[in-house]
């Protein structure tokens, strides 16, 4: 058993242009669902894991979610300021390399939203986390089942656990849930500014250091105004 990383990124600095017209006036990772902010769903996953401390990036209605991190205490929140440009999945992670130490971190969109299984899922990362042979663990949910994901998945993986990305005219089985435990060792020759997080993963699967761990559960794909009554109806029917 691994040691549960201490430290996360969470990517909140998104424009939501899907979740629109509720972004209008506020970030994707304040919109509620079943009463609750995106964001908090994750930040409260990230605490109970035992993980102290989460920066965070921020770049659309910045004030806003500042604002409203800082009435937390649980893990301490530090802010990942890029309200002068968007970095992109990739860039926000390089320029908070330095808060997030020499460790294995946490790293989730905050917009990602599951109802776990026996095992909370963000144990189930750590504990299968093995940094010798991996770069990347990616939380992966079905392409099918999952609630308001209509798309074609992401990845095929390996009776091992290594991902294959997959191909133009596929259709995979698994879709990356917006979680994952990722190494320093992934960003190593990584670019300046703006670069997407899967150029990495493309790297990573060459090199044979992509696994993916399956979610076990429930997860909602929270993408539009219409998917968040899915993702309430599956929330209470899990604590009914």
């Amino acid at each position: 058993m691994q040691l549960t990383p201490r430290n996360a990124m969470v990517l909140a600095a998104g424009l939501g242009t899907r979740m629109r017209p509720l972004t209008r006036r506020r970030p994707k990772a304040l919109v509620e669902v079943d009463g609750k902010a995106l964001i908090d769903y994750v930040l409260d996953r990230l605490a109970a894991t035992g993980v102290e401390r989460a920066v965070v990036n921020v770049h659309h209605f910045a004030d806003q979610l500042q604002k409203h991190l800082a009435a937390r205490t649980s893990p301490r929140i530090v802010i990942s300021d890029e309200r002068g440009l968007l970095l992109g999945t990739g860039g926000a992670v390089v320029k908070a390399l330095p808060q997030l130490g020499d460790a294995p971190f946490f790293h989730l969109n905050a917009d990602t939203i599951w109802v776990d299984g026996v095992k909370p899922n963000l144990t189930r990362l750590a504990e299968a986390f093995e940094p010798e042979a991996m770069d990347a663990l990616l939380l992966l949910a079905p392409t099918t089942g999952s609630i308001g994901y209509a798309g074609r998945g992401d990845f095929t993986m390996a009776p091992d656990g290594r991902l294959r990305a997959r191909g133009e005219r596929e259709v995979a089985p698994f879709v990356f849930a917006g979680a994952a435990i990722l190494t320093p060792t992934l960003f190593a020759g990584a670019p300046q500014g703006e670069f997407p997080l899967t150029d990495l993963f493309t790297r990573a699967i060459e090199a044979g250091r992509l696994y993916g761990l399956r979610l076990e559960g429930l997860w909602m794909h929270v993408g539009t105004p219409d998917a968040i009554a899915g993702a309430e109806a599956a929330i209470r029917a899990s604590t009914g």
